[in-house]
């Protein structure tokens, strides 16, 4: 058994740790992610966009807050946040949130087989402060509004569609959202200090018009069991929904949200943690915790949005840090991707893959201004692993 497992069992008081396992078997109760190599290498000096990168890998801008897209007569919204990629005969979309309130939004560029900018466009206009928002198995973009009861915006990626709002996903400061089509359900994180972590259970899989909002109940404890339990009234309004069902697991600060392989993960803001669910078992853990860190510093602070890729690696953002995308591999080694020079007073946002994986899509919501009228969109192309 290795040791950071052991002082894992430890630290949390959870004798249920010592049965050890890796960060994505779903065994229960492994480590959290510690520090080590990362399996791209160390990062080199800063590139002409001041983003520092692993040996092989390039940067270019795909867009500027406030400025044309290149190619396009379109221009690009401020404070781009949360994002998601398409396939779009054989080239792609990427699909960007606007944070900011009043407006926000999302927009979306598209690229040939190439990579080259084809098109820009507006994809919702009219709501307030989107942030991470989510992916569909049929290809909508789930916009949410992170402001006391907000909603989840359903939308369309080519901007054909208008745009839909699902009123029975909850009204609460919805943050991410993560589709999960084996059990045909919604996860949704909370931006509050005292937040839940909620599924969506459609009537119907592939329409989120009617459904049930339900929302996990838990102990207090940094890793157990879990059930799930219906909120009453998802409007909100007068009570709460994180207040409405008593035993509801509070989380400070929800993030991002990923699906894959039976499992969910996602972020806290609040106390720098990522959340791993088992949902073979019901069982939930952290999959990184930066006050459990054994040696050196911990490599991720101010963790927020989080994407996957085919190899099964966590790309987990920074909102401050050092500005770096870490990666957590699946034997729980966490190590920075990347790190923007110069930005201090920004936040990484969006992070999604092209279809074919080699590409990394992400934001500086303010770039090197600060303001939500910097915000940069970047592209990173590299021999990812598969």
């Amino acid at each position: 058994m290795e040791r950071r497992t052991l002082l894992r069992a430890a630290v949390l008081g959870g004798s249920s740790a010592v049965f050890g396992g890796t960060l994505w078997r779903g065994a229960a109760y492994a480590a959290p992610a510690q520090p080590g190599a990362g399996p791209y290498g160390a990062l080199g000096s800063a590139d002409a966009n001041g983003i520092r990168l692993p040996s092989g890998f390039t940067s270019r801008v795909i867009a500027r807050s406030g400025q044309t897209v290149t190619g396009t007569s379109y221009t690009w919204h401020n404070a781009p946040d949360g994002g998601a990629c398409y396939t779009d005969g054989t080239g792609w979309i990427y699909v960007s949130n606007s944070e900011i309130n009043p407006s926000g939004g999302a927009s979306a560029v598209k690229f040939s087989s190439t990579g080259a900018i084809t098109g820009a466009y507006r994809i919702l206009s009219g709501t307030r402060q989107n942030c991470a928002g989510g992916k569909t198995p049929w290809n909508t973009w789930l916009s949410c509004e992170e402001v006391s009861l907000g909603y989840v915006y359903e939308t369309d990626p080519w901007g054909v569609n208008a745009s839909v709002r699902r009123d029975a996903m909850g009204r609460f400061k919805h943050e991410a959202a993560a589709a999960d089509p084996v059990r045909k359900v919604v996860y949704l994180t909370e931006d509050e200090s005292n937040g839940c972590l909620y599924r969506f259970v459609p009537t119907t899989w592939g329409n989120l018009s009617s459904g049930t909002l339900q929302v996990m109940v838990a102990g207090t404890a940094t890793s157990g069991s879990f059930t799930w339990a219906n909120v009453p009234d998802p409007d909100g309004s007068p009570t709460t929904t994180r207040t409405q069902v008593s035993g509801s697991k509070k989380f400070n600060g929800g993030e991002g949200c990923h699906y894959a392989d039976d499992t969910v993960w996602f972020t806290t803001k609040g106390d720098n943690r990522v959340w791993q669910l088992n949902l073979t078992n019901n069982t939930y853990e952290l999959a990184y915790d930066d006050s459990l860190v054994t040696s050196g510093t911990a490599p991720l602070t101010g963790v927020d949005n989080v994407t996957g890729a085919a190899s099964g690696d966590l790309f987990v953002a920074e909102d401050g840090g050092n500005m770096e995308i870490c990666v957590i591999t699946p034997d729980d080694v966490i190590a920075p991707f990347l790190r923007i020079d110069g930005q201090s007073g920004s936040e990484i946002t969006g992070p999604a893959f092209s279809p074919d994986g080699t590409r990394l899509y992400f934001s500086s919501q303010r770039g090197t201004s600060g303001s939500s009228s910097g915000g940069i969109t970047y592209e990173v192309k590299g021999p990812f692993r598969a």
